[in-house]
């Protein structure tokens, strides 16, 4: 049923209150898009990973108190950090899975933002391609997902990148079947990202650089470390002064510092699933906190402060991160 809400929704998307235009980019390959911040500068997000199962795993209740943190937080978008649709992806524009674990779930007012998503490991075991298709956003126009991206909120920039055709067991396992349409051949399309991140990084002039992905580069959970991501995007990332590095993958919330420069790791793939107990390392100084059941993120950021906080399935506050330009603490 479309309700008035729906629809004054949607008249508000096409009026611009909530903005998202596509541009095109002056100084690399990456589709750009915007998204304005608050009058007074400031911007607060949702980050959510590892979530779409029709509700179940506890989905619906993380849903639940995403909204309400949501409406206390007067959000502007929601970012997904990949793994979208569970098991296998979407089988193509038309799959009730779309509406099922998402539309039908999220349903909080505080929610009705646009959402920002990347592909996950899951989803490129389905048809990764109907993901990225306009058809989802006539279904609900909040969807907005890309391989690779750029989008620029004023204060901050985040920049979203396929992480799943760096890992190389996907390329040789036999168990699953992977939709490479596109990406293939793979140096090639690894090279093209990794020149359009660096440039994009080395033009950016926001206060604030995020990075998203969906595989960690630094984790202790179940996947731990992505060694292809370490030698290959994490040198752009340090050379170019990068806040904060956000994925999903592991089923966890987890907060670890880097011991040689400025970055943040990290994760938020604890929307669903979760693995309890499953820890792949051990806890070091690096590591600030870790959690193995499900919750969701938030981010509040002004030019000069940015604050994460991470909080579980019951809505209640986990872990607590202040960062500023020239002073780092957790709490």
């Amino acid at each position: 049923m479309v309700t008035l809400f729906t629809m004054a929704f949607h008249c508000l998307l096409l009026a611009g209150v909530i903005f998202c235009a596509f541009l095109a980019s002056s100084f690399a390959d990456f589709p750009k898009f915007e998204h304005p911040v608050k009058d007074d500068g400031s911007l607060t997000i949702l980050v959510v990973g590892d979530w779409g199962r029709k509700g179940c795993y506890n989905q619906s209740q993380v849903a639940i108190q995403m909204g309400r943190i949501g409406e206390k937080l007067n959000i502007d978008f929601v970012i997904s950090t990949g793994d979208n649709f569970y098991d296998n992806g979407l089988k193509g524009i038309n799959d009730p899975a779309f509406e099922e674990s998402f539309t039908n779930i999220y349903t909080a007012r505080s929610l009705q933002k646009q959402w920002y998503s990347v592909l996950g490991n899951h989803d490129y075991r389905g048809d990764a391609v109907a993901q990225l298709s306009p058809v989802l956003r006539d279904i609900d126009q909040r969807w907005l997902c890309r391989r690779s991206f750029l989008l620029d909120a004023e204060t901050a920039e985040f920049f979203f990148v396929d992480t799943t055709p760096f890992v190389d067991s996907y390329f040789t396992e036999l168990e699953h079947k992977y939709d490479w349409r596109d990406v293939l051949p793979r140096n090639t399309y690894i090279s093209s990202i990794l020149k359009d991140l660096e440039t994009s990084l080395r033009e950016s002039t926001a206060t604030w650089k995020i990075v998203v992905g969906h595989h960690a580069i630094r984790s202790i959970g179940h996947h731990g470390d992505t060694q292809e991501l370490l030698k290959k995007m994490l040198p752009i990332l340090k050379t170019h002064n990068v806040d904060f590095y956000m994925n999903g993958h592991d089923h966890c919330l987890e907060h670890i510092s880097s011991l040689d420069s400025p970055i943040q790791y990290l994760t938020s793939g604890a929307g669903s699933k979760a693995w309890r107990g499953d820890i792949k390392g051990d806890k070091n100084d690096a590591v600030k906190f870790y959690y193995d059941g499900q919750g969701f993120m938030s981010i509040e950021i002004t030019q000069t402060n940015a604050e994460i906080v991470f909080y579980d399935v019951f809505g209640e506050s986990l872990h607590r991160l202040k960062v500023s330009k020239d002073l780092y603490s957790s709490i």
